[in-house]
């Protein structure tokens, strides 16, 4: 498993075409999600091309990923992101109800979060797996 190098800060991609969901996200998890975890800085990205870059320059440790973004869903990236990259970081996908969860299960997403969001749900799954890629 592929561990963050520095526990000064996590980087946390947050994807959304909506700037609306975006600030949703990083509102309900603030700078500090969990007091055992180190700060975390947000990556705001808003079309596919830039997830695909940020994330492969290997120094995000967690996505979050809108899967109501237009024109390209977060589902879909994620599986992208599952496929193509080695020790991928860990992906949150936002679906747009409770019973798209399957389709998060198919994109090898490793949690999934419905909207409208509830920022206990978002919270506990970024801290369950960030605290994955911080050294012991």
């Amino acid at each position: 498993m592929t561990r963050v190098a520095s526990t000064n800060t996590l980087k946390v991609l947050v994807y959304s075409d909506d700037v609306h969901t975006r600030e949703q996200v990083i509102l309900a998890l603030g700078r500090r999600p969990h007091p055992d975890l180190p700060e975390v800085e947000y990556v705001e990205v808003a079309t596919e091309p830039v997830v695909i870059q940020q994330m492969d320059g290997g120094q995000i440790a967690l996505a979050v990923l809108d899967g109501e973004a237009v024109p390209a869903g977060g589902m879909g990236i994620a599986k992208q992101l599952k496929d193509e990259i080695v020790d991928c970081p860990p992906v949150v996908v936002l679906t747009g109800r409770p019973q798209d969860a399957w389709l998060a299960t198919w994109s090898r997403a490793e949690a999934a979060v419905p909207h409208p969001l509830d920022p206990i749900q978002l919270a506990e799954a970024v801290v369950s797996l960030l605290r994955s890629r911080v050294p012991a």
